[in-house]
């Protein structure tokens, strides 16, 4: 028996993804280091394999043995570290007989650079693919989101596979299960690189809108004193309607949860320190990298990095002073306007991040499908949302929209829902209550639409101490002027 593809890796998501495969009548042969994960696999892929329709599982001993499972050319998905494993894995696959017609495919978190390196170093010895997988062990095992890039030529071989197992949704852009007939979310992007910036991209945007959920929590318990399970009702109606999305379900739920051990509410059992992979560091440093501002992507990295010193935070509630400014807050007036300001700071979020990728696909030449991105983010992946719709709507009605933001119906939005996001974030300073996510979102949109910046004093400093020079408003665009400052008389010289 010949397979169509092969995985080497059968931890969670290799497996996963694997099972999927399988899942959906799609015969895989697989490799692990580890024995225990090629007989666990094994395992629970044969209860499928006796299922009509559904493919076949095989284990290889080695890669040799593997490679000779597989139909040519050889499709191999590679679930496996980041890195250099990846690398070695390659030579390995190399070393054991691998064809320059071959095709391999990086699933695993890389970043995008490393991608892009892996596309040049193996032209002529194989094709390099590399899909970015989102949604978890879950998503993995029950259709994922898949950003798929790499040889053009390769993907033929692949799409048929990863429209396969990749979720889906109906025309109304609600997620559904992914054997029924719907959009797959999974779609060819670009160059090798393409796929993992996306998702590097989904990863910030990820970080931003959970910091955005934890703001409007903190708010809800320190200003208005709700209770974990009361603010989790509130996030379970929020979720009904235009601020639906797996984020806020998954919120809701958490907060209503009783600790097995206690009986307390969970959340309010676990210590307030935040970890990160550092995949939302990659897309802040990016972000400095190409001069494209994404402060709210930013300012939920250093949320996490702030949390994790608890000893220090806990020395600072006793010494440093709050100074706060009281004041009887209605409850459903705060409920109306935390909701309006949580969706536009949420919209400005996403902005930031499809600006992140419209600069880097300018300056990469990817040309990168906008409505493609919103709509394989529609289901399968963790920022799956019900406005994704409307934002891969506005990219596919005007393909070259400059900004997010600048869409009709979203400035529409922004302008009915600004007066909350102002109290809101007001009203946090007044309280003392840090919405660091919030508040930079709401400062992004008004430097955006701020017709005259403050940045011709800034230019003026620089020229001042470092004769960088400055442009002027009555003259062309490219002439660069510089004041004498040091001289008595101060002329202004071009340079």
């Amino acid at each position: 028996m010949s397979f169509q593809i092969a995985m080497i890796g059968l931890g969670v998501m290799g497996k996963s993804l694997a099972l999927n495969l399988v899942d959906h009548g799609i015969k895989v042969a697989g490799y692990d280091l580890n024995q225990a994960n090629r007989i666990r696999t094994l395992q629970e892929a044969a209860s499928l394999s006796t299922i009509a329709g559904k493919g076949q599982f095989a284990a290889a001993d080695d890669l040799a043995h593997l490679l000779s499972l597989l139909d040519k050319p050889r499709v191999i998905a590679l679930s496996v570290p980041a890195g250099d494993i990846v690398d070695q894995v390659i030579t390995q696959l190399l070393d054991a007989g691998l064809e320059p017609q071959d095709i391999v495919i990086d699933t695993g978190n890389s970043l995008w650079t490393d991608s892009e390196r892996r596309e040049h170093v193996y032209t002529g010895r194989l094709r390099f693919f590399s899909t970015a997988v989102s949604g978890g062990e879950q998503g993995a095992r029950h259709g994922p989101s898949l950003m798929a890039s790499g040889d053009q030529e390769a993907w033929a071989f692949i799409e048929p596979m990863w429209q396969a197992i990749a979720a889906k949704v109906d025309a109304a852009g609600k997620p559904i299960d992914s054997h029924q007939q719907g959009d797959s979310c999974a779609a060819y992007l670009g160059p090798a690189g393409a796929g993992h910036y996306v998702k590097m991209v989904h990863n910030g945007i990820e970080y931003a809108d959970m910091q955005l959920i934890c703001e409007a929590y903190q708010y809800l318990r320190d200003v208005m004193t709700l209770s974990a399970q009361e603010i989790g009702q509130v996030f379970e109606g929020w979720n009904q309607g235009v601020l639906n999305s797996y984020l806020m379900e998954i919120s809701a739920d958490i907060l209503q949860q009783q600790d097995p051990q206690t009986g307390a509410m969970l959340v309010d059992m676990i210590l307030d320190t935040a970890e990160q992979k550092g995949t939302g560091l990659w897309t802040a440093v990016n972000s400095l990298q190409t001069g494209c501002p994404a402060p709210s992507l930013a300012q939920a990295v250093f949320a996490r990095a702030l949390s994790v010193n608890k000893a220090r935070r806990s020395l600072a509630s006793k010494q440093l002073p709050a100074q706060t400014m009281i004041a009887d807050y209605c409850l459903d007036t705060v409920l109306r306007d935390l909701e309006s300001a949580l969706y536009c700071a949420k919209l400005a979020v996403y902005a930031q991040g499809f600006d992140l990728m419209k600069t880097t696909s300018d300056k990469e030449g990817w040309k990168l499908n906008f409505a493609d991105i919103a709509r394989i983010w529609r289901s399968g992946c963790i920022i799956r949302a019900g406005f994704l719709h409307q934002i891969a709507m506005a990219y596919q009605s005007q393909p070259e929209l400059g900004h997010l933001l600048l869409a009709p119906e979203f400035a529409s939005a922004l302008s009915e829902r600004l007066p909350g996001w102002r109290q809101i974030a007001a009203q946090s300073m007044f309280s003392g209550v840090p919405m660091p996510s919030l508040t930079s979102a709401l400062s992004y949109y008004d430097a955006l639409r701020c017709e005259v910046l403050p940045a011709n004093l800034l230019q003026a400093q620089r020229d001042y101490f470092g004769a960088h020079t400055y442009a002027r408003v009555d003259q062309p665009a490219g002439k660069k002027f510089h004041l004498l400052w040091e001289t008595q008389h101060r002329q202004q010289v071009e340079r």
